[in-house]
């Protein structure tokens, strides 16, 4: 059985962008069982947990004895074992890969910045001032994705795959802003690949510890 490792508790800011989220939606896209390793917020400094993850995040993914970490390289790993995320074509797979690390690589960092300032630093004066810059950086990056979606229902193929999945993650990063839902074209590619029932199933399943945690970790 394979087993994700996702945090029990995270603040309300954090909920449904916790990065265990991908890996959980692509095991539901693909019908493969899993189930979650709850870990505390402290858990993830322990050596043990050290020794599997160098950087204290989640998730982990384990089958067996077989580790890995790194939501790009796990939904990819999935992606493979499953017809419901890849093209069945060696050049389609190629491009599908492609996207999922434009959108690790070349979408991420600049609203992960953004989302950064906004939450951690949005009273210093450094950020005010180097906000105007970051958000300018990740409208021009958003205007590409924009342009290149203009006309098509999915990145690759005319269908979902692990490349949307990741990308649909990313975008909802700046959920607290306009910053994607004013570009109808991502908005409507987020509500479409959001709509599709193992991306609420994942959700679900990620929100259960939190719901039923009593007092945070």
């Amino acid at each position: 059985m394979i087993t994700v490792s996702a945090f029990a508790w995270v603040p309300p800011f954090a909920r449904g962008l916790v990065r265990d989220l991908r890996v959980r939606w692509a095991l539901e896209e693909a019908g493969i069982p899993y189930t979650a390793r709850l870990l505390q917020l402290t858990d993830k400094d322990t050596a043990a947990y050290r020794a599997l993850q160098p950087f204290g995040q989640v998730p982990i993914f384990q089958d067996g004895d077989f580790v890995m970490f790194e939501t790009g390289a796990i939904v990819q790993h999935i992606a493979d074992r499953s017809l419901a995320l890849a093209p069945v074509d060696p050049q389609g797979r190629l491009r599908m890969n492609t996207w999922l690390f434009a959108a690790l690589n070349s979408v991420e960092p600049a609203l992960e910045n953004l989302l950064h300032i906004d939450l951690f630093f949005a009273d210093q004066a450094w950020a005010k001032e180097r906000r105007p810059g970051a958000l300018a950086f990740a409208a021009k990056r958003l205007e590409g994705l924009a342009a290149w979606l203009d006309g098509r229902e999915y990145l690759e193929d005319d269908r979902f795959t692990a490349a949307d999945l990741m990308m649909t993650t990313v975008l909802r990063i700046p959920r607290t802003t306009d910053l994607v839902t004013s570009i109808p074209v991502l908005d409507a590619y987020v509500r479409r690949c959001e709509a599709r029932p193992a991306f609420h199933r994942a959700l679900a399943a990620q929100a259960v510890s939190y719901d039923e945690a009593l007092v945070p970790a």
